[in-house]
C-alpha cells in the first residue's frame, strides 16, 4: 500500500495491513518532526508532494524492495501539509519471513525514499525564518 495523505498516520493499522501468518517479522519506522536540526530549533515542517509523481515513485521503490527481498507485506504512508513538533510524518511498515530482511528492507525504503521521492519539506524556524529541503539532500532526513 502506498499512501499520500493529509490525514495523521494510523500506524497500529499500518502495522496490522501487513502483518501476515506468513511473516515472522514486522518492521515499523516512523519518521517524526523533531525539535532541533542541524543546532536549530524547528517549529514545524510542511510537506509538498506532485501526489502522482510521488506515488508512482513509491511504487517503484516498493517493486525494487520486493525484488531484493522476501516481503510479504508493505506499506508506506507520507503526511503531507502542515505538521507540529512530535507528528509522525511518515510511516514505512515491512513484514518478512526472517527479521534480518525486514530491517533491511524497511532501512532501505526510508532511505530511498528520502533520496528520490519528489516530496519537499519546508522547516520553520524558532527565529520566524524557513527553508525548504529538497529529496536527496543530507537536511532531508
Amino acid at each position: 500500500m502506498i499512501k499520500l495523505t493529509h490525514e495523521p498516520i494510523d500506524f497500529a493499522a499500518l502495522t496490522e495491513s501487513v502483518r501476515s501468518d506468513q511473516a515472522g517479522a514486522v518492521v515499523l519506522f516512523l519518521g517524526t518532526v523533531r525539535e532541533l536540526t542541524g543546532g536549530r530549533q524547528t517549529v514545524a515542517l510542511d510537506y509538498e508532494a506532485y501526489p502522482e509523481m510521488a506515488e508512482a515513485k513509491l511504487a517503484e521503490l516498493l517493486a525494487e524492495a520486493r525484488a531484493k527481498w522476501p516481503i510479504v507485506g508493505a506499506a508506506i504512508v507520507h503526511r503531507l501539509g502542515h505538521l507540529d513538533l512530535g507528528e509522525v510524518s511518515v510511516a514505512v511498515a515491512v513484514s518478512t519471513p526472517h527479521r534480518h530482511q525486514a530491517f533491511e528492507a524497511g532501512q532501505y525504503l526510508i532511505d530511498r525514499l528520502k533520496e528520490v521521492v519528489p516530496i519537499w519539506k519546508k522547516e520553520t524556524w524558532s527565529d520566524g525564518s524557513t527553508e525548504w529541503v529538497h529529496p536527496g539532500s543530507k537536511e532531508s532526513g
